[in-house]
């Protein structure tokens, strides 16, 4: 990527010519080594050996009751899925912490499991990489859909939640 960017010059002439390459997904492409850097801030650790994805699993799951912890399970999946939106880099990054906090609360690792994996899911409709495809077939941007995603998002998120709330 770097060396494409400096072959060009500028950021706009490396932009275009990606675009002639690729068209509509340009700008989702070029974020995908940027998602990289992200996942590793996510995971890397601080001076006091703690990632910034424990940190915020580990807020959620000091927050949570027995009945509350698969939703906060499923909130902190959708809140760490914008920042490392690799289904497995995620479960990688929190199941360790979740599933031993489950655990200890009562809740059955296969509810705190699937919290985590539809939290991932749910918030793919703020992303829409599972689209891709047939938008640069249409020839459309993720803009085209936003907006219908957003309300998906908003639905599907009360409903899972209600769902989760009735398991345990």
């Amino acid at each position: 990527m770097f060396i494409g960017l400096l072959s060009h010059g500028t950021l706009e002439r490396y932009y275009r010519a990606v675009h002639s390459g690729i068209g509509g997904i340009t700008g989702i492409v070029l974020l995908f080594p940027f998602y990289g850097g992200i996942m590793g801030i996510m995971t890397g650790a601080n001076a006091d050996g703690i990632s910034i994805s424990t940190q915020v699993t580990e807020f959620f799951v000091n927050s949570a009751s027995a009945d509350s912890f698969p939703i906060f399970a499923f909130l902190s999946a959708g809140l760490v899925n914008v920042f490392v939106p690799s289904g497995g880099g995620q479960f990688a990054v929190q199941g360790p912490v979740m599933i031993p906090a489950g655990i200890e609360l009562g809740v059955s690792p296969a509810i705190t499991a699937m919290a985590i994996a539809w939290g991932d899911a749910w918030t793919n409709m703020i992303q829409p990489f599972w689209a891709l495809p047939l938008l640069g077939i249409a020839g459309l941007d993720a803009r085209a859909i936003m907006g219908y995603c957003l309300i998906v998002l908003a639905v599907s998120g009360a409903i899972i939640m209600s769902v989760f709330w009735l398991l345990v």
